[in-house]
């Protein structure tokens, strides 16, 4: 049994799902994690190195298709050399397509860059030349239909066609999120794919695909009675919100709630929570943008939470507010920061009370 670790960072569209898709047909430990660019590739690898750093494994770190900024290379780099030097065996390796990388590819020779291929090619090249691996039979033609649509390859009509509609998959694939649920989002994605890559070699793959799709995701969801799409993923995100009670629980003047993150959809997704774990007295969702959305089932009244915590407000069992100053996160444990921030300055004025409803 091969006791490798890779933690695998990778972007968030076709081609980054893609790679993780290539590297599942090798017999490593995969961690998988994906961010956009911008300050949530940071925070990802943040997390990437707490969770090392907490545990004496050996590992990997394997990026793709992200492109590093030359601070964000310089820093990695550092952090993966204190490892090394502190008797870690760590290794690091980026695999990307694109050009804006060029700086940090030339300086480190971690950093991997060919713009003649997509990420998820080099991935698949670089996996057959460096790890063991056990790929299927169809996984080349999958890999050449990522090529060719993530590169705009309209040449090669057969995988662009299809590619397009892989790539509208991954994109209108939104049912949970990604920072609530990110090995749950993560199995999501790359189970479609891997039901997609069924019909890759086949006559008129696209439309079958095309028609496919609705099909494929209510059966990832469904377990035994069949229902829409909507309610078979609202069911399966409240047991999802159930298995993350015990770190997502918040206290605020004597009443239990349940703080979540970009879930959205709070009138259906917020009731049923309440329904099923009726222990607790409300529910708050926070969006990324810093607006909140309250739900009770008549044990408090949300609209006076949400007057104390933002001057926002509502009705006592539906209520919302803005958070002034919120900070986008993308990393749950950061919310939470902010939200106990809130909760412990309006706990500390005295003669504010949060009214049961009638």
């Amino acid at each position: 049994m091969n006791t490798k670790t890779i933690y695998h960072l990778s972007h968030i569209d076709l081609d980054g799902y893609s790679c993780q898709l290539v590297m599942s047909f090798t017999p490593y430990k995969l961690i998988n994690f994906n961010a956009n660019y911008g300050a949530e590739v940071r925070q990802k690898l943040d997390l990437i190195l707490e969770e090392i750093k907490a545990n004496s494994l050996s590992v990997d770190i394997l990026i793709t298709d992200l492109n590093l900024t030359m601070d964000e290379s310089r820093w990695l780099n550092n952090e993966v050399n204190q490892l090394k030097n502190a008797g870690r065996e760590i290794s690091l390796t980026l695999l990307d397509h694109h050009g804006s990388g060029e700086a940090s590819a030339k300086k480190y020779d971690w950093y991997f860059l060919d713009v003649e291929r997509c990420a998820t090619k080099i991935t698949y090249d670089y996996a057959k030349e460096h790890f063991e691996f056990n790929e299927p039979k169809w996984l080349e033609s999958m890999v050449n239909v990522v090529n060719a649509v993530d590169l705009w390859k309209m040449q090669e009509e057969s995988n662009f066609e299809y590619g397009k509609v892989c790539m509208r998959l991954i994109n209108e694939t939104r049912e949970l999120n990604r920072v609530m649920f990110h090995d749950y989002d993560n199995n999501y994605k790359l189970s479609l794919l891997l039901e997609a890559a069924k019909y890759v070699n086949e006559e008129n793959a696209p439309i079958m695909l095309d028609e496919k799709i609705h099909k494929l995701k209510k059966d990832f969801f469904k377990t035994e009675e069949d229902n829409t799409l909507d309610n078979l993923a609202t069911k399966y995100i409240v047991k999802l919100l159930g298995k993350l009670r015990a770190t997502h629980t918040i206290y605020y003047k004597g009443y239990k709630g349940f703080l979540s993150y970009g879930v959205g959809n709070t009138s259906i997704v917020g009731n049923g929570f309440l329904l099923t774990y009726p222990e607790y007295d409300f529910i708050v969702d926070v969006s990324y943008r810093g607006t909140m959305s309250l739900r009770a089932n008549n044990k408090v009244s949300v609209s006076q939470i949400s007057k104390e915590w933002t001057g926002g407000g509502g009705h006592p069992n539906a209520a919302g507010g803005r958070i002034i100053g919120f900070k986008e996160q993308y990393r749950y444990d950061k919310v939470k920061d902010q939200i106990q921030r809130i909760i412990d300055e309006k706990e500390s004025r005295a003669g504010e009370l949060v009214y049961k409803t009638e």
